[in-house]
C-alpha cells in the first residue's frame, strides 16, 4: 500500500507513487579477471617470495621448528584478520577500480582514504625495485662468475618486468602462469627432497630453540613477517575483476591459506631434513641441494620466479591505486593520473611507478647491491604496509561497532573484535619490528594524512570522563555539521509521541526496536497547561518518564512538553527538538480511531512532512510473544508498492530484525501482481534489489485480482508486525483517510505504517 483514498475497497489498485514499477538496474559488468587470475594468483605470487628459499630455514634455525611455527601463526594471524576485515568492506559495498583506496576511502573518509593510497603507491613503487635487485642478487649468488654483471643483471630484468607491464595487465596475467608453474615445481622439488631425507632425530634436535642464538623471538619475527605481505595485491586489482565482492574474499583467503600451509610444510619438513649448521648457516645452499640434481635444476628459476612474481604482482596494483585516487579528484596535483587506455590501463599512473622503480634501482647499483640504506628503506615499506593493514581493520572496526545500519557485508566471518586485536596487532607490530622505522612510517603517514586532509576538506566530501565526553561530543557535532548528509549513512533518528508512555508500552517498545540501538531515539509526552504553573510537575514527570525508561530497558531520550495546544506543541517540539546536524528524521504517531481527532491527527502528520520527516504510524497494541521458544516463528510482511517507502520500510524491518528480542524472525516483502508476466517480473527486480542491499528477505509476488483488504487478511493475518506504505499531504482528507485505515487494519496483527521522504536508500 502506498496511498489512502476512499475506493481502497475497491478491485482497482490504488496510483503508484513516485519510483514504481521502475526496474533496478543491474551493475554494470567492467571486470575482466576470474577470482583465481584476479585475486588468488597476484596475491600468492607476492607473498611467494625470497623468504620462502632464504629465511624461512634461517629462522627454522634459529627459533626452532616449534617456535618457527609460532611465528608463521602469528604473523599469519594478522594477514588473516586483515584478509577477514577486507572481506567484510568489500562485501559492503559495490567495489570498483583502487583497491584498499577504494575501500578505505568510502569507510573511514578521503583523507584516511588518500593518506593510504599514496602511501601504499609509494610503498609498492620502493618495492617492485628491492624484488628485481633480489633477483640480480640470486642470480650473482648462484652463479658467482656474474657478479660483475649485477647491474646488467638489475637493468635487463627491470626492462622485461616495466615492458610486460607496459603490455597491460592481460599480458602480466599470462607471464604469472609461467612464473607459478615455475614457482610450483620448484617448492615441490625441495619439499620433496626434505621428505626424502626426513628424519626424526634431525627434527627432535631442531625443534627447540638454537642455545646462544643471538636472534630474539621478536627480531626473527621481523626477520620472517615480510614472507606473509603482499596480501593487497589482488584487492587492488578490484577494477579489474568480474566479481569483485566474491573474488576478493575468496582470492584472498584462499591465498593466505595455501601460503600458511606451505610455509608450515617447509618449516616441519625442512627442520626434519637439514641440520641445525646447514639451516642457519647455509639455508640457501641446503635447500638448493636437498634432492640433487632436481632441486639445484628447479630451485634456481623458481628462487628467480619467486622474486621475478612479487614485482610483476605489485607492478599490476601500484598503479591502478594512484589512477582510482586521481580519479576521485581529492587532490589536484594526482589529477592528471585519472586517465587510462582504451582498454582501461592506468598508463600515467604506470610511467611514475616505473620511474620510481628506476630511480632506486639505478642508486642501489652505484652501490654495487643493495647496501644498508636500502635495508632501512625497506624497513620502512614494511611500515607503511603494516599501517595500511592496520588502518584496514581500524575501518571495519568502526564499521561495525559504530553499528552503522549501512555496514550489512555478505562477508558472514567477521567480527569487529577480529578487527580491533588485528589494528593493534599491526600497530604493535611495526613497533616490535624496529622501532625507528615505525615511527618514521607513522609521521611519514601523518604528514600525508593532514596534506590530504587539507585539500580534502577545501573541496569535498563534573568528573573528566564527562569534560572528555562533553569535549569530544562538541567536537563531533561540529565535523558532523560541516559534512554532507548522504544516504549510506542514514541512521534513524525518531521521535515517538507516546502520550503517557506507561499506558502506551507497545508504542515505546516499538519505537525503541525501529530504532535498534543504531540511531537516536526520543520519547515525548504533552502536558497541557502553563509552564509557569507546572514547572515543578514538569521536572517530576521527566524523573518519573526516566525510571519508566529504565525499568523497561529503553535506551533512550524523554522529554515532557508543557503546550496549552497539543498541535501548537507538536509544532513547536518537532522544529525546535535537534542538536545541530541531528534532527529528527522520523516522526512516530500511535494510531487514533477516534473521528473527534481525526483533523488534529492529520495535522501532526502534515507539519512532521513539511519538515521533512518520515512518519511512522503503529496501530495495534500486541507486543509479540516473549518467550523465546516462539521467536522464530515470527514473520515480517512488508507490502511493496514502489521504492520510495519501500526502502524505508525494508531498512526499518532489518532494523527490528536486529535486536536480540526478534533474533530468528522471518522478514517477507509482498508484492500483488496481475498476469504471470507481472509476476515474473517484480520477482526478479525485488530478488536484484534485496541481493543488491545484502538483506537475508524473502520475496513473494502474488497474483490475484481479489481487493486489497482481503488479500491483506489472507497473507499477512497471521503475520506478527505488517508494514505499510501510505501518502497524506494537504488534499488528504482526515475523516477519509481515518476511515479508510480503520476499516482496512480492523483484526489485522501490529501495522506500521510508513511514509518516508525518500531519504533512507535501500542501496546504500
Amino acid at each position: 500500500m502506498q496511498a489512502v483514498n476512499p475506493t481502497i475497497g475497491s478491485t482497482s489498485p490504488p496510483p503508484p507513487q513516485q519510483g514504481e514499477g521502475e526496474a533496478v538496474a543491474a551493475p554494470p559488468d567492467m571486470k575482466k579477471f576470474s577470482t583465481f587470475e584476479g585475486v588468488f594468483l597476484p596475491t600468492i605470487l607476492t607473498i611467494f617470495g625470497l623468504v620462502i628459499f632464504m629465511r624461512a630455514t634461517f629462522v627454522t634455525g634459529h627459533a626452532g621448528i616449534y617456535q618457527a611455527l609460532g611465528i608463521l601463526i602469528a604473523a599469519k594471524s594478522i594477514t588473516t584478520l586483515t584478509g577477514l576485515s577486507i572481506s567484510a568492506i568489500a562485501t559492503n559495498t559495490e567495489v570498483k577500480g583502487g583497491g584498499v583506496y577504494y575501500l578505505i576511502s568510502r569507510s573511514l573518509g578521503p583523507e584516511f582514504g588518500g593518506a593510504i593510497a599514496l602511501t601504499i603507491f609509494i610503498s609498492q613503487s620502493l618495492s617492485i625495485p628491492f624484488y628485481l635487485i633480489g633477483f640480480a642478487e640470486a642470480t650473482v649468488l648462484t652463479f658467482p662468475e656474474l657478479d660483475i654483471y649485477f647491474d646488467l643483471i638489475a637493468y635487463a630484468i627491470f626492462a622485461a618486468t616495466a615492458i610486460l607491464s607496459l603490455r597491460g595487465a592481460a599480458v602480466v596475467v599470462k607471464a604469472q602462469y609461467l612464473v607459478l608453474a615455475i614457482l610450483v615445481l620448484s617448492i615441490v622439488a625441495f619439499l620433496t627432497g626434505a621428505v626424502i631425507h626426513f628424519d626424526f632425530q634431525t627434527f627432535a634436535d631442531n625443534a627447540k630453540p638454537l642455545e646462544g642464538s643471538k636472534y630474539t623471538f621478536w627480531m626473527l619475527f621481523a626477520i620472517y613477517f615480510p614472507a606473509v605481505t603482499g596480501i593487497l595485491s589482488g584487492v587492488n586489482m578490484s577494477g579489474d575483476l568480474k566479481n569483485p565482492a566474491r573474488a576478493i574474499p575468496i582470492g584472498t583467503l584462499l591465498a593466505i591459506g595455501v601460503a600458511f600451509l606451505v610455509y608450515a610444510a617447509e618449516m616441519i619438513l625442512c627442520g626434519g631434513s637439514i641440520s641445525r649448521e646447514g639451516l642457519t648457516e647455509t639455508p640457501y645452499e641446503s635447500i638448493l641441494h636437498l634432492w640433487d640434481p632436481v632441486t639445484s635444476f628447479l630451485v634456481v628459476p623458481g628462487v628467480m620466479a619467486a622474486t621475478l612474481s612479487s614485482a610483476l604482482g605489485i607492478i599490476l596494483g601500484a598503479p591502478r591505486v594512484l589512477q582510482s585516487l586521481a580519479q576521485d579528484k581529492i587532490l589536484k596535483p594526482v589529477n592528471i593520473f585519472a586517465k587510462v587506455t582504451p582498454e582501461g590501463e592506468p598508463r600515467r599512473a604506470l610511467f611514475v611507478t616505473i620511474a620510481i622503480s628506476f630511480a632506486v634501482i639505478y642508486i642501489a647499483c652505484r652501490n654495487g647491491s643493495g647496501g644498508g640504506a636500502l635495508n632501512m628503506v625497506a624497513s620502512v615499506v614494511s611500515m607503511f604496509f603494516l599501517w595500511t593493514y592496520g588502518i584496514i581493520n581500524l575501518a571495519a572496526f568502526v564499521e561495525s561497532f559504530s553499528r552503522n545500519p549501512s555496514f550489512r557485508p555478505r562477508f558472514k566471518f567477521f567480527h569487529w573484535f577480529g578487527a580491533l586485536v588485528g589494528a593493534v596487532a599491526c600497530f604493535a607490530a611495526t613497533l616490535l619490528i624496529n622501532v625507528t622505522a615505525a615511527l618514521l612510517a607513522g609521521v611519514c603517514f601523518a604528514g600525508i594524512f593532514f596534506y590530504v586532509r587539507k585539500y580534502v576538506m577545501s573541496v569535498s566530501f563534573g568528573d573528566a570522563r564527562r569534560g572528555f565526553t562533553y569535549s569530544r561530543t562538541r567536537d563531533n557535532l561540529l565535523t558532523l555539521s560541516s559534512l554532507p548528509a548522504h544516504p549510506k549513512n542514514w541512521r534513524p533518528t525518531v521521535v515517538a509521541f507516546a502520550g503517557d508512555p506507561t499506558d502506551r508500552l507497545h508504542l515505546v517498545k516499538y519505537a525503541d526496536w525501529l530504532s535498534s540501538g543504531r540511531g537516536i531515539l526520543t520519547i515525548a509526552t504533552m502536558v497541557r497547561g502553563d509552564m509557569s504553573e507546572m514547572a515543578d510537575t514538569r521536572a517530576g514527570l521527566v524523573a518519573t518518564f526516566q525510571e519508566f525508561l529504565n525499568k523497561n530497558r529503553i535506551r533512550a531520550f524523554p522529554e515532557v512538553l508543557v503546550t496549552p495546544d497539543y498541535n501548537t506543541g507538536i509544532t513547536h517540539f518537532l522544529q525546535a527538538n535537534s542538536i545541530g546536524p541531528i534532527k529528527p528524521n522520523l516522526a512516530i504517531f500511535g494510531w487514533s480511531g477516534d473521528p473527534a481527532h481525526a483533523a488534529s491527527f492529520m495535522e501532526s502528520i502534515r507539519v512532521a512532512s513539511m519538515l521533512n520527516m518520515s512518519v511512522g504510524l503503529i496501530h495495534g497494541r500486541e507486543l509479540p510473544d516473549p518467550n523465546p521458544r516462539n521467536r522464530r516463528n515470527r514473520r515480517i510482511d512488508i507490502w511493496w508498492r514502489g521504492m520510495r517507502n519501500g526502502s524505508l520500510m525494508v531498512i526499518l524491518a532489518h532494523l527490528m530484525a536486529l535486536n536480540s528480542e526478534w533474533t530468528g524472525t522471518k522478514i517477507r516483502i509482498l508484492r500483488v501482481a496481475y498476469t504471470p508476466e507481472e509476476q515474473a517480473k517484480a520477482r526478479e527486480e525485488l530478488e536484484r534489489l534485496i541481493e543488491a542491499a545484502r538483506m537475508d528477505v524473502e520475496v513473494e509476488p502474488i497474483i490475484s485480482d481479489d481487493t486489497f483488504p482481503n488479500l491483506l487478511r489472507r497473507y499477512s493475518g497471521l503475520s506478527t508486525v505488517v508494514f505499510l506504505g501510505f501518502s497524506a499531504d494537504a488534499d488528504t482528507d482526515p475523516m477519509k483517510f481515518q476511515e479508510a485505515y480503520t476499516g482496512l487494519l480492523q483484526g489485522m496483527p501490529t501495522t506500521i505504517m510508513i511514509q518516508s521522504t525518500g531519504e533512507a536508500d535501500l542501496l546504500s
